[in-house]
């Protein structure tokens, strides 16, 4: 049984292959982690997950994707951070904290400020938004210098890792697509190295803030629809990410956001994740509508990824971790 078998993501062990990914649970109005939040990721932990990846928690104000988002844009943050991590930890798992921005996903009348992007292209995914504003390549690094200090927030809080969001059309991602990246310059659309820049940058800045914390990103690295990047594109950026130091690839969609259109097998995204999976060498983790034990293991058999993250199935049932590999046990014992 491959699933319960442990791995070193990050220079750390994980118990075994399974991973529950970052899904957002809209309960911080006032932007910090309450006690809610931290037994929500503590009765998954509990019942067996291994590695625990915080939903997506904004970098700076101008960057919330909703009005009820975690916020790691300023110290008062670290406090909350600290108890999820200690709520985490104390039940035997790993946490891992994804930070973002939303770029022309956020919502003015949220935010109160204007929304940004690569380019001034509207959103292919998000109607009746403005149309973005191009940010300039001062504001770039000033954002990661931003991404920098949440990282910072995460390890002084003594969580295990952070994961850069780079997916579902979200800011860093929409660097990445050529559907909302129209630029000219170093961080354009050229070429797949200049649309990485972005995030290869913030990694570096990451790594300045915060030491030896160990960076895994989540990349859409295909946007399954016309003219946006290919898995192509995503293998060749998955060896920048592991030559930049990337400790884990968590594989995702891109404009398409977490489904694919036309596809509801376990593990829909397992053509991208197998792709990335020969390219590096580092671990890959893979998503997409699994719902039982004998799906992430098979998905494991056949090489689509070294982790399974299991979202909506664990979202709706906190020990679906015991109860599956407990069930996955019993059916080879009676093979």
């Amino acid at each position: 049984m491959l699933l319960d078998t442990p791995i070193t993501v990050g220079g750390m062990t994980l118990r075994n292959r399974i991973a529950m990914p970052p899904m957002a649970t809209h309960r911080s109005p006032d932007g910090l982690i309450g006690d809610d939040i931290c037994a929500h990721y503590r009765a998954r932990a509990e019942a067996g997950t291994a590695l625990i990846i915080a939903e997506h928690c904004c970098v700076a104000a101008q960057g919330r994707a909703s009005a009820d988002q975690i916020s790691l844009a300023g110290e008062d943050a670290v406090p909350g951070l600290s108890r999820l991590a200690g709520a985490v930890h104390g039940a035997g798992a790993r946490l891992f904290v994804q930070i973002s921005h939303a770029g022309s996903q956020t919502d003015s009348q949220v935010t109160g400020m204007e929304t940004v992007s690569a380019s001034a292209v509207p959103h292919p995914r998000v109607k009746g938004r403005a149309v973005p504003r191009a940010l300039t390549v001062s504001e770039i690094h000033e954002l990661e210098m931003l991404f920098a200090d949440a990282a910072r927030r995460v390890r002084e809080a003594g969580c295990d890792g952070v994961e850069l969001h780079s997916a579902h059309g979200y800011l860093l991602n929409q660097f990445f697509s050529p559907l909302t990246n129209v630029r000219d310059d170093e961080y354009g659309c050229a070429s797949v190295e200049d649309r990485l820049r972005f995030l290869l940058e913030t990694m570096a800045a990451v790594r300045c803030a915060a030491g030896d914390l160990p960076i895994a990103v989540r990349l859409g690295g295909c946007d399954y629809l016309e003219g946006g990047s290919s898995i192509g594109d995503a293998v060749q950026a998955a060896r920048l990410l592991e030559a930049a130091g990337a400790c884990m690839l968590d594989m995702s969609g891109g404009m398409c956001f977490y489904s694919r259109p036309g596809h509801t097998e376990p593990g829909w995204f397992s053509d991208l994740s197998a792709a990335v999976k020969k390219a590096v060498s580092i671990p890959v983790m893979t998503t997409g509508g699994v719902k039982t034990a004998a799906e992430a293991e098979e998905l494991l058999r056949s090489g689509a990824g070294d982790i399974i993250g299991v979202g909506r199935a664990m979202l709706g049932r906190a020990d679906w971790t015991r109860h599956a590999l407990a069930s996955l046990k019993k059916m080879e014992e009676e093979a």
